[in-house]
């Protein structure tokens, strides 16, 4: 038999976690000297402890994994805690790719500063267009937040436009408003051009989108991922110009290329006035 310090070493584990595992009767000592307390176990015990540790990093809670071991779980109910893990590890690896993407384009925005330059911008007026549209709501203006929500209503809209037999007639249009104005989230409205009178048949929404009387416009190339470079230029202009603005931006999808994004061209609308 092995001490509970060449045990632990045995099994990759601390001597803390051994005693922990005892005292909560997950893994007891094959024999205990009465005299000095000193633990002892057999070979053969290795086998439960990998058990152990596998069924916990999986995420299991060690009275989970101690009711596994002991056969107090039958087959049926191991496999729907199984599945419920991997639901939840798969919803894990989801938002730490999604938070891994905010940051390599952060990091992008960062290492961009400067390539662009205000004389970029172009302010221009923007003439009053008529849209076929389709809404959701996302927790924020970030584009982290904005690209899983408006990303599907584009295949949707245009799915819808075609069955009913209208033809786009421009460039697609996004545009943003609160939806709250106590909160973060906003109203994301995917739209696109068209010139085709508002009819009950039509499972989407018709709109007259106003002019703007004053814009600062920049063309933005690639995904909207990296947005945020092209916004801090638009903003710097605004800033020197002596311009105020709301900061949602319109986005004027000039080559919309969704299997493709780093291929897209935007230009970006900035409602601008002075007080």
């Amino acid at each position: 038999m092995f001490t509970i310090g060449d045990f632990a070493r045995l099994g990759r584990v601390s001597v803390r976690m051994l005693r922990h595992y005892d005292s909560i009767g997950l893994l007891r000592p094959a024999s205990v000297d009465p005299h000095t307390g000193y633990r002892f176990y057999r070979a053969d015990q290795l086998r439960r402890l990998n058990r152990v540790i596998a069924l916990k990093d999986l995420g299991l809670t060690l009275d989970q994994v101690r009711a596994i071991l002991d056969d107090a779980v039958d087959v049926a109910e191991l496999r729907g805690m199984l599945r419920l893990r991997r639901s939840q590890l798969a919803e894990q690896l989801a938002a730490d790719t999604a938070r891994l993407t905010a940051v390599e384009a952060r990091l992008r925005m960062i290492e961009s500063e400067g390539r662009m330059t205000t004389q970029d911008v172009v302010l221009k007026e923007i003439a009053p267009v008529r849209l076929a549209e389709l809404t959701a709501v996302a927790p924020s203006y970030q584009a982290e937040d904005i690209g899983p929500v408006i990303q599907p209503l584009y295949p949707e809209l245009f799915g819808r436009l075609s069955a009913a037999g209208v033809t786009p007639t421009g460039p697609a249009i996004a545009w943003y408003e609160p939806a709250d104005p106590e909160g973060d989230a906003v109203v994301v409205h995917a739209g696109v051009i068209v010139d085709a009178e508002p009819s009950a048949t039509f499972d989407v929404t018709m709109r007259e989108l106003p002019g703007l009387r004053s814009a600062a416009t920049i063309i933005h190339h690639g995904a909207m991922d990296d947005v945020e470079s092209s916004m801090q230029t638009l903003a710097r202009w605004i800033d020197e110009n002596g311009y105020r603005t709301d900061g949602f931006a319109r986005e004027l999808y000039l080559e919309y290329c969704p299997d493709t994004p780093e291929k897209g061209i935007t230009e970006l609308q900035l409602a601008v006035y002075r007080d």
